[in-house]
């Protein structure tokens, strides 16, 4: 009994799949969004950022959400995307920090 070429393709491909699964989960990534949005809400209502301050806050967020987006697109977030994802976010906190706690305040 001769195998079908095409079986034996459809029958390898079905368990090389996992193999080449793509991957652009982002979970850590994700959470830390979550996280920093929050803490940019929170110096807004406590009066600790100003407007302007929120502003250019989300407008970095923003540019991280889309490279983040830029990284999925291919359907592979490689190393070094997530690194520098990491980095950007990295950035992004110590911004918070810092105008969460510079001298400008905003009467709520």
């Amino acid at each position: 009994m001769k195998a079908h070429p095409f079986a034996m393709l459809a029958l390898i491909s079905l368990f090389a799949a996992p193999a080449f699964a793509q991957n652009t989960n982002t979970p850590k990534i994700d959470q830390r969004q979550v996280r920093q949005e929050k803490r940019i809400a929170q110096g807004v209502s406590s009066g600790e950022l100003t407007a302007k301050e929120s502003a250019n806050l989300e407008k970095r967020e923003a540019k991280i959400e889309a490279d983040k987006q830029a990284a999925k697109a291919d359907g592979v977030v490689t190393k070094q995307e997530r690194a520098k994802l990491r980095h950007e976010e990295d950035v992004a906190s110590r911004r918070i920090e810092q105008k969460k706690h510079n001298a400008r305040k905003v009467t709520p």
